[in-house]
């Protein structure tokens, strides 16, 4: 190439930033960064933030604002992107504050951007209030907030919001039907979920796409209605994906429907054979039931066919730094102090009469090491570091990439309770909001 331009060099590394492999978009970039412009920084940045790179997105947009360059409306819908993946609440709120001063906050897809950034961070009364100031709304305003709202555990406030969508004459798009469906799914309302269902189609014209019928196997599931979600999935209109045989393994796992299960890991061999997710689970499903042959035979044969098991991570935010933790981690600097308060908040929750759910150890072991195990999850370790480094009463946001157990759940509840801590964990599927030792979604998970 002879004497690129900046226009080529754009080009190129936003091709690269947008790739499965960004790396070489920051070569890219430093080779010419000294005639960088703001199209460059977005593309990197924005390249990070759809490549599961939030990090680096953040790092770039720091490094930017100390080169002198101001983010446009682009670098924002990007930047709070990558803060909500990683929970960095602390940043989004100053980059909301920036938006505001420098006249931003009137770009409709940065405000969207915001709204969607509070929602996913759990803060469902500041996303409520950047939706409410909003000088100009559309469809995605409106979504955005029912989605959030829905998967927040707030499943009959964000029907309230369909309704007025509805009354204000919006035309719902497919999207905000997932949320409604995924508010049903997520709060019980099985019947209340099949009348909106059956209004997609018959009221808006809408034909419901895989993603709706998910929700649909979803909402029986949840309720543990195992054996009516496997009718469904048989008389679906369309072949079901991975993701709904998932579901349904899921739920045979939850409420102990081996058969069932079996018949849903047969549909997933053939699918998806590498998802290290369902041989855990029927290895779970079989050591609950005792069928410790069985459930050695799926561990075994995880290994054999050289699937790798998602390792379990929690980020939490403290200082402006995000802290990320592992089952068991003590590289933090501060983990003496971390596992003393972990020993601390043990005994204090044995006075509150709390015994260990050692039944979600799913391992032959003796019941002290199952203990043991269960004290050390990621999700606890997190809380800790927030107990023993910020001060009484300030609220505590934790986000994991897999499903909160359900020992962590009863331990983070009573947590909120004796420390008087507003506790909020965002896991792969919804948020649990915990308050006075209650949860927002009522123990229904």
């Amino acid at each position: 190439m002879k004497n690129p331009n900046t226009f080529t060099w754009n080009a190129i590394i936003r091709g690269y930033a947008e790739s499965e492999n960004p790396k070489p978009a920051i070569e890219l970039y430093g080779l010419m960064h000294s005639n960088s412009d703001l199209v460059t920084w977005n593309s990197v940045i924005n390249g990070f933030a759809l490549n599961g790179k939030p990090s680096e997105a953040l790092a770039l947009y720091q490094k930017m604002d100390l080169d002198g360059l101001k983010p446009d409306g682009f670098t924002m819908v990007s930047l709070f992107s990558a803060c909500s993946k990683l929970g960095a609440l602390a940043l989004g709120r100053r980059a909301h504050v920036y938006m505001v001063k420098v006249g931003l906050d009137k770009n409709l897809h940065s405000v969207n951007a915001l709204l969607d950034f509070y929602a996913k961070c759990g803060c469902t009364k500041d996303a409520k209030r950047v939706f409410n100031e909003m000088v100009e709304r559309n469809v995605v305003s409106w979504t955005s907030l029912i989605v959030g709202l829905a998967v927040n555990g707030y499943g009959s406030e964000a029907l309230k919001y369909f309704k007025q969508m509805e009354a204000e004459k919006w035309l719902p798009s497919e999207i905000t039907f997932v949320g409604v469906l995924y508010a049903c799914s997520h709060c019980g309302m099985v019947d209340e979920g099949f009348r909106y269902f059956d209004k997609i189609k018959q009221y808006y014209g809408i034909v419901p796409q895989i993603e709706h019928h998910g929700c649909m196997v979803d909402l029986l599931a949840r309720a543990g209605k195992v054996k009516q979600a496997h009718d469904y999935i048989q008389q679906m209109p369309m072949q079901p994906n991975s993701v709904i045989w998932r579901t349904l393994l899921g739920a045979c796992t939850k409420f102990g429907h081996v058969e069932l299960a079996e018949v849903a890991r047969a549909k997933l061999l053939h699918l998806e054979p590498k998802h290290s997710g369902d041989y855990v689970l029927m290895s779970n499903l079989y050591a609950s039931e005792r069928r410790w042959s069985d459930a050695h035979k799926a561990r075994k044969s995880m290994l054999e066919e050289g699937v790798a098991k998602i390792r379990g991570h929690s980020l939490v935010e403290l200082g402006n730094q995000v802290h990320e933790f592992h089952t068991g981690d003590r590289t933090h600097p501060q983990s003496e102090e971390i596992y003393a308060k972990l020993v601390e908040v043990t005994k204090r929750l044995r006075l509150e009469g709390h015994v260990a759910h050692t039944g979600h150890v799913y391992a032959d072991i003796e019941e002290e090491e199952k203990e043991n195990a269960l004290v050390h999850h990621s999700e606890k370790i997190a809380v800790a570091l927030m107990l023993v480094c910020s001060p009484p009463g300030t609220p505590i946001r934790v986000f994991n990439n897999l499903r909160i157990c359900g020992d962590c759940h009863v331990v983070i509840k009573l947590m909120s309770k004796v420390y008087g801590r507003e506790i909020t964990v965002r896991d792969c599927s919804r948020f649990h909001h915990f308050r006075d030792g209650s949860c927002s979604c009522g123990d229904y998970w």
